[in-house]
């Protein structure tokens, strides 16, 4: 999936012709015919259908969810999950961990967890004369950080660094961390009693904050009869992806092509959340370039290598939810971030595409 300019395209034999250039219905309207490059490389589609199919496995009744997970984690973000107790948050992290076959570490979040119970302390070794540094459970490929909002500030602090650059700090020295690297966190948002809100640079760390609701009846009916036995079913998951089959497909996710026109309608939303009344901060260009990369794994997941508008529709709700604040006004009338989200993707409009 090779990325290529809007004046590598109109050159190309993949690209047919734009139609009515925002002339007739407004700045964003438009008509784009493009047929994507044939490849015989393993797709990402096929990657995904992999992992999918394993997770639910184990986890049942809720694929979008799943999806949306795959294609946070090779867009290289990271992810929190926020629902009440009992949902299967947990499960879900340590399905999708045993997919792909990652070293995996869980941090369950206390009050009295400390940053060095994150990051690792050096020890000192009377046999060696010297102090040994012994890694912390976030110098692993794949981290679950349960119930996040009940470590302290100075915990969750901890956690800015690795999620942002991909290394940690210690004693000065700045030491990396394995790829891939990738961060899931959980927290309950309906229980505060001896919970510390996560603060808002933490929050813009994570592409995308899911929620994962109620399975059906259907579903939780399988959910009841694959229980009856001693161990959980995600203890016999087998991984069905190798470590170094992941930096291939996430530098093909970097490749799928954004069109201007679908970079204006993305740009819109991003500039309606600045301008809405009922908030405080709109989206900051890091929500921005949140959503870009989002919107490409979500095309190559759907076997695309490009991107269409209803791409930044779809991936809006999950990447603004967590980064905007409410207005003091908005807050009192009980107004919620996703309502206002609706509202914006409601209100503007978006460009036409055909694709063939």
């Amino acid at each position: 999936m090779q990325h290529k300019t809007r004046d590598t395209l109109k050159n190309s034999m993949f690209f047919s012709a734009f139609l009515g250039w925002g002339q007739r219905n407004g700045p964003f309207r438009g008509l784009l015919c493009y047929t994507p490059p044939m490849s015989n490389e393993p797709s990402i589609a096929d990657f995904a259908a992999r992992i999918r199919s394993n997770i639910e496995g184990v986890f049942l009744g809720k694929t979008g969810v799943i999806d949306m997970l795959i294609a946070a984690f090779l867009a290289r973000g990271h992810v929190l999950l926020e629902d009440v107790p009992g949902t299967g948050k947990t499960i879900l992290a340590r399905a999708f961990a045993a997919s792909l076959g990652l070293s995996f570490a869980r941090i369950q979040c206390t009050p009295d967890l400390l940053p060095a119970d994150i990051l690792g302390v050096s020890v000192w070794q009377q046999q060696q004369g010297q102090f040994v540094y012994r890694p912390g459970p976030v110098v692993n490929q794949f981290v679950l950080v349960d119930e996040i909002n009940r470590a302290t500030p100075r915990a969750q602090s901890a956690l800015l660094e690795a999620m942002a650059e991909g290394q940690i700090s210690v004693e000065g020295q700045r030491l990396p961390l394995p790829e891939p690297f990738f961060v899931l966190a959980t927290e309950n948002p309906v229980e505060f009693e001896g919970t510390f809100p996560l603060p808002e640079a933490q929050k813009d760390r994570f592409l995308l904050s899911l929620n994962i609701g109620y399975p059906g009846a259907e579903a939780e009916a399988l959910i009841l009869e694959n229980q009856r036995r001693i161990t959980h079913p995600v203890t016999d998951l087998k991984p069905v992806a190798a470590a170094e089959e992941i930096a291939p497909l996430q530098e093909k996710v970097t490749q799928i092509h954004v069109d201007p026109m679908v970079k204006n309608y993305l740009l819109a939303l991003v500039d309606a959340t600045r301008k809405e009344a009922n908030l405080r901060v709109g989206i900051s260009p890091r929500g921005s370039l949140a959503l870009y990369r989002a919107a490409q794994a979500w095309a190559a997941l759907h076997n695309r290598d490009y991107v269409v508008p209803e791409d930044i529709k779809e991936l809006a709700l999950p990447v603004f939810r967590q980064r905007m604040l409410l207005s003091s006004e908005a807050f009192v009338r009980g107004v919620i971030s996703d309502r206002i989200i609706e509202s914006i993707l409601d209100r503007t409009p978006i460009p036409e595409y055909r694709a063939t």
